[in-house]
């Protein structure tokens, strides 16, 4: 009687010493670690592209997730997208959970380059700790490299960055999901489409209308900026307050429109 009661004591001390020291620096690196590595071989053994994002909406391991802040049926329209448009070079603005980041990996070109920022402690989502860093270095499949910025995408020195290490190469994709007020995804448009090759694909979350707190001046800036330019938009619901994603096709082409319409039918 007395191991028994010593055996629930020890168990329910160790839950205790976990929940208290798991998100500790060097215990949070490990537990991204082995999140990492059993993400990694858990979305190998999914082969289609519906698979791995519903994978990616599941995927929870010691209190890890990657969930997208996106709806599904949209996220899937832009990677089919992205898969033909056979991705080179991008660069996210706003990591957030890293679902979207994961599911741009897998459809990118084997060995593309991939920059994804975000500022830390950044409001709508963004800010991820150091550590998670970890986990999301897993993400990269052999032959691509993946450069992981924290920092606020607004700031010169974070631009500079991002030149550095394109070294004179341009964006075939630039996602921007970052700050959602008016100002700041003005601002990121203005700083880094300039980086974005012709004929490149610029994308931005939250076009829909909605609540300020989701979707900031997102939809107002998307109206003021989408007659501009060759444009596309993935919207399930224009009624679902929020999300949606809407596409420009930098400095060309009604044809690169109508080449990739027919993945929204």
């Amino acid at each position: 009687m007395k191991t028994k009661t010593y055996i629930v004591f020890a168990k329910k001390t160790l839950i205790h010493v976990v929940k208290t020291v798991s998100n500790k620096p060097i215990f949070a690196h490990l537990r991204a670690l082995a999140a990492g590595f059993i993400l990694t071989k858990e979305s190998k053994k999914r082969r289609s592209l519906e698979e791995l994002i519903d994978f990616t909406y599941r995927f929870k391991v010691l209190g890890m997730k990657i969930r997208p802040m996106q709806v599904p049926w949209e996220i899937k329209k832009l990677l089919k997208i992205m898969e033909e448009a056979k991705i080179e070079i991008m660069l996210e603005i706003g990591t957030a959970n890293g679902g979207t980041l994961f599911l741009f990996k897998q459809v990118a070109n084997p060995r593309a380059m991939i920059i994804s920022m975000d500022l830390p402690g950044g409001p709508f989502g963004g800010g991820y700790p150091s550590w998670k860093s970890t986990l999301y270095k897993r993400f990269k499949k052999h032959g691509q490299r993946l450069y992981l910025i924290r920092g606020d995408s607004h700031n010169q020195q974070t631009l500079n960055k991002v030149k550095s290490i394109l070294n004179g190469e341009t964006l075939g994709f630039l996602f921007v999901d970052g700050d959602h007020t008016y100002r700041g995804v003005k601002m990121d448009f203005e700083m880094y489409a300039p980086l974005v090759k012709d004929g490149g694909i610029i994308a931005f979350h939250d076009i829909v209308p909605g609540p300020v707190e989701r979707v900031g001046g997102v939809p107002r800036f998307w109206e003021e900026i989408k007659t501009e330019y060759v444009n596309l938009e993935i919207v399930k619901n224009q009624n679902q307050g929020g999300c949606g994603i809407g596409i420009i096709f930098w400095n060309r082409a009604r044809e690169n429109k109508r080449k990739y319409a027919k993945i929204l039918c």
